[in-house]
């Protein structure tokens, strides 16, 4: 099933991937399976080395996403310049990236949480907007649920495409909120936790794991960090108890500290447990690791 999206992003499949702990393998399985494959650029220390790794494994159309919280048109004209054309946005107003992304022949998409957002969005000139539901996983923007926002959305921006996202996690609602397959590189605790959550698991936190990143709403599996925060009342972060201890470490040795937006991934050594693991509604759905390519085939399945 071809969509306008699809003609739009030269894709095969109407089904975009997350930008979760989204690396060049997991973009590049997403990508040769059809769909649209997604990096998270944002906190790449190489921008242009990601871009380039993930071009070395597919041919086809791949994004990157950079979140707004701060100036990232050096990030973006890294991306550009190592090829990289469709560009997504979340957080903060794209309108100050869209010609740069234009001029360079690229492709603009927006992640909205309202209607009036994504009016905004498309009168500034984004391509494609995604209309994300609070049931999403990780980062979430908004505090609409997909099902009503998702038509508010379309009727709003008109002839602009609309990608839905949150709470989406089987064939039946025709994208992935999570890919657990071989190519994403998370923890085996982390896997474990998803694959053995319920729909009520996952949590909406107002500014829970905010070390560098304040005020972003997320949605994570409960854990004893989060019990912690919660028994002592909710206080801010300087005042929350451990903050600033270091738990864990990257494979790399960087350390992670206590309320860090962190997911525990390969290699990561620590306190796993007690590190931020995103997840959205629809975690209950998955109840076995796949590889990204047969998740694809199983959501197209019914299309």
């Amino acid at each position: 099933m071809r969509t306008p999206v699809c003609e739009l992003l030269g894709i095969e499949q109407p089904v975009v991937l997350a930008p979760m702990v989204a690396v060049p393998q997991l973009a590049a399985a997403v990508s040769n399976a059809g769909a649209l494959g997604m990096l998270t650029l944002t906190w790449s220390q190489d921008v242009g080395a990601v871009v380039r790794e993930t071009a070395a494994l597919t041919a086809r159309p791949f994004c990157g996403n950079l979140v707004l919280t701060e100036d990232r048109h050096g990030l973006l004209g890294e991306a550009l310049e190592a090829g990289l054309r469709i560009v997504s946005f979340f957080l903060g107003d794209p309108g100050a990236y869209i010609e740069q992304v234009h001029d360079a022949g690229g492709i603009v998409m927006h992640t909205v949480g309202t209607a009036e957002e994504a009016r905004r969005a498309a009168a500034a000139g984004v391509d494609v907007i995604v209309a994300q539901g609070w049931e999403a996983g990780g980062h979430v923007w908004g505090t609409v649920a997909t099902l009503p926002l998702v038509p508010a959305v379309v009727d709003a921006v008109a002839p602009v495409p609309v990608i839905a996202a949150g709470g989406i996690g089987d064939a039946r609602g025709v994208a992935a909120v999570l890919a657990l397959g071989a190519e994403m590189p998370i923890h085996e605790d982390y896997r474990r936790r998803l694959i053995a959550a319920a729909e009520t698991d996952p949590q909406r936190y107002p500014n829970l794991y905010s070390v560098g990143w304040p005020d972003s709403p997320h949605r994570a599996l409960r854990n004893s960090t989060a019990d912690t925060w919660q028994a002592a009342g909710r206080p801010p972060l300087a005042q929350r108890p451990g903050y600033g201890d270091v738990i864990a470490h990257f494979a790399s040795g960087e350390p992670i500290v206590r309320y860090e937006p962190a997911p525990p991934m390969t290699g990561t050594t620590g306190e796993i447990e007690a590190l931020s693991m995103w997840a959205g509604q629809s975690v209950a759905l998955a109840r076995q690791p796949q590889p990204a390519a047969d998740i694809v085939a199983e959501l197209t399945s019914r299309l």
